[in-house]
């Protein structure tokens, strides 16, 4: 090794540190081990006990009438709320996770398919709430559509694969169902639903093309030992009242004779966002992660479908509010030294479709994979996932032949 290099290292300050930890190796280097051990160990139950949990793929077919509002729908997603994980000896020693479930929205080939994912424990709830909400469907388990797709680039192309995320702090609220005055029934004619323009873009693919959304969703809760964490973790509630106030005070005129601004100083568009979120701090919460990916067969592959997708989510922006822009996507890469040979984004793509498959994000083995959650409400997540009316005149969507009179009579709850 090179003298100047030694002589670098080699100095008082580094001898010293060396000196303590060769001296205290007997007492952190049992503890680094079990520590390590014990995480090993966890990750090992919890993998297990979501495996025993067993799992389902409901699809929904909803009618050609469908006169609900996403009001119903934020109805039924308060049960998916479910933040209990037993004591702390299910968490610690049984592996036990918070519950979790995700919603989708799949176009093959341009057909559209509304599904939810969920534990078997939770099935029979769901498939009662939502007839509860909507007796009109029809809910039938089908065999997931997403097992029989493998990354193939001899038969398809993944052109897009990635996540989203917010464009500011969660506290901020998307632009909901409420701010489109759809809380209050309006007329068909008069509809205007944000997710129409996703579904009708959707609806244009041609066969061997297909566009996968899966929002995946976890009750939100103040994190402590009981959820497995040895440090707490403070309820979202507590960030967003910050958000708040640092909100007033960088949204009010200065004046040095001014005592500490407060809400009324703001201008009317800005009491409206203040309005906003206090609207959303009184709903359940949920940790969220959205998935979507765009791929086809070689022979019909569209690239210009990637910014269709993208853009299919500004329906729930706002310059004021929040919404929607591309976190992580395996085409994230500008210039060709990034990825020369193109083997991160090949790695990645199994990678995420695995995850996609798995419906994993929050747990093992996936979990936090290239991002972090972000808090969405009932009111936000009724937005974003709600069976359209018929202002949705895309031809494709899969909908029910003629109107059902009522929900199964046999229906176990």
């Amino acid at each position: 090794m090179d003298q100047s290099l030694i002589s670098l290292f080699d100095t008082p300050i580094t001898r010293l540190i060396l000196h303590y930890a060769w001296t205290t190796a007997p007492v952190w280097v049992p503890l680094m081990l079990i520590i390590t051990w014990f995480d090993l160990w966890l990750t090992s139950k919890r993998r297990e006990w979501i495996k025993s949990q067993g799992s389902h793929l409901l699809e929904i077919k909803i009618p050609r009438e469908m006169l609900k509002s996403p009001a119903s729908m934020e109805t039924f997603l308060e049960i998916m709320h479910q933040p209990s994980v037993g004591s702390v000896w299910d968490v610690f020693f049984k592996g036990r996770v918070r519950p979790w479930f995700s919603l989708e929205i799949a176009s093959i080939g341009g057909s559209i398919h509304f599904y939810i994912w969920t534990m078997t424990k939770f099935k029979n709830l769901i498939e009662s709430h939502l007839y509860a909400q909507f007796p009109n469907i029809e809910i039938s388990e089908v065999a997931d559509y997403t097992l029989g797709v493998h990354r193939d680039p001899s038969k398809i192309n993944i052109a897009w694969f990635g996540q989203f995320t917010l464009t500011k702090p969660d506290a901020f609220p998307i632009k909901t169902y409420i701010d489109y005055g759809l809380d209050k029934d309006p007329k068909e004619e008069f509809k205007n639903d944000p997710l129409v323009p996703l579904l009708e873009f959707m609806g244009s693919l041609r066969k061997g093309e297909n566009i996968w959304i899966q929002i995946l969703i976890q009750a939100h809760a103040k994190e402590g030992l009981k959820y497995g964490r040895i440090t707490a973790k403070p309820d979202w509630t507590k960030a967003a009242r910050k958000e708040i106030a640092k909100f007033v005070k960088e949204n009010t005129p200065k004046d040095p004779n001014r005592p500490e601004p407060t809400q009324r100083d703001l201008s009317r568009t800005n009491q409206d966002v203040i309005a906003a979120i206090e609207r959303t701090l009184g709903k359940p919460a949920f940790d969220t992660m959205i998935r979507g990916v765009y791929f086809a067969d070689n022979d019909v592959l569209d690239k210009n479908r990637i910014g269709g997708l993208a853009g299919g989510f500004k329906s729930f922006s706002s310059n004021t509010l929040n919404g929607f822009k591309p976190g992580y996507n395996t085409g994230d890469y500008d210039y060709p030294w990034q990825d020369f040979r193109g083997t991160d984004k090949a790695h990645y793509e199994k990678v995420l479709l695995e995850a996609y498959k798995r419906r994993s994000f929050f747990n093992t083995p996936f979990k936090n994979l290239k991002g972090t959650s972000y808090i969405l409400t009932t009111e936000e997540l009724a937005t974003l996932w709600h069976f359209p009316g018929v202002v949705a005149g895309t031809p494709t969507l899969n909908r029910i032949p003629s109107k059902k009179a009522e929900a199964p009579s046999n229906l176990p709850i």
